[in-house]
């Protein structure tokens, strides 16, 4: 009896040290995956392609996006996507769009990331919009392919002025 738990409990000791790549391998196999999906975001922004931009995405209802547009929020894929058109559509040129300082944590189906986001174009009045906001997305793992779920974009507000700082730097 003594030596069958001693075999069982080797035998769990040696499975995790073997699996614990794999494990990791995994994790950092689907943080690349996410940071993928963020530059294809990135590049379909700077196109200015609303479908592609919409594939990193839930294409349903399920979508929840606090931006820093109003209204206070959008539920569902339909009415992001016509805020996206809308900002696009105002846009006269080309578009300037980074990411930076990506984080990105998985664990197992659920992944989450925070980063810094600067967009500058002229829009159709000819005024400039440059603007850098704070972005939090989380995503899920549907079929095999990492998807935002939830986001959440702001920018910081001067709490003395009330007026947003819409270039805010670190």
């Amino acid at each position: 009896m003594k030596r069958s738990i001693l075999l069982l409990g080797a035998w769990g000791l040696l499975a995790s040290v073997l699996l614990q790549p794999i494990i990791g391998y995994s994790q950092s196999s689907d943080e690349a995956q996410i940071r993928a999906l963020e530059d294809s975001f990135a590049a379909a922004v700077r196109a200015k392609d609303v479908d592609e931009i919409m594939k990193v995405y839930v294409p349903d209802d399920s979508l929840f996006v606090f931006d820093v547009t109003p209204p206070r929020q959008y539920v569902g894929a339909a009415a992001y996507r016509k805020d996206w058109e809308d900002l696009l559509n105002d846009i006269e040129g080309p578009i300037k769009f980074e990411i930076t300082d990506l984080a990105v944590t998985v664990d197992g189906n659920i992944g989450y990331s925070h980063s810094i986001q600067a967009i500058s174009a002229k829009n159709k009045r000819g005024d400039i919009v440059d603007l850098t906001v704070r972005v939090t997305d989380a995503y899920r793992k549907i079929d095999g392919h990492w998807l935002v779920t939830m986001e959440h974009v702001s920018v910081p507000v001067d709490l003395a002025t009330g007026e947003p700082d819409l270039r805010s730097k670190p």
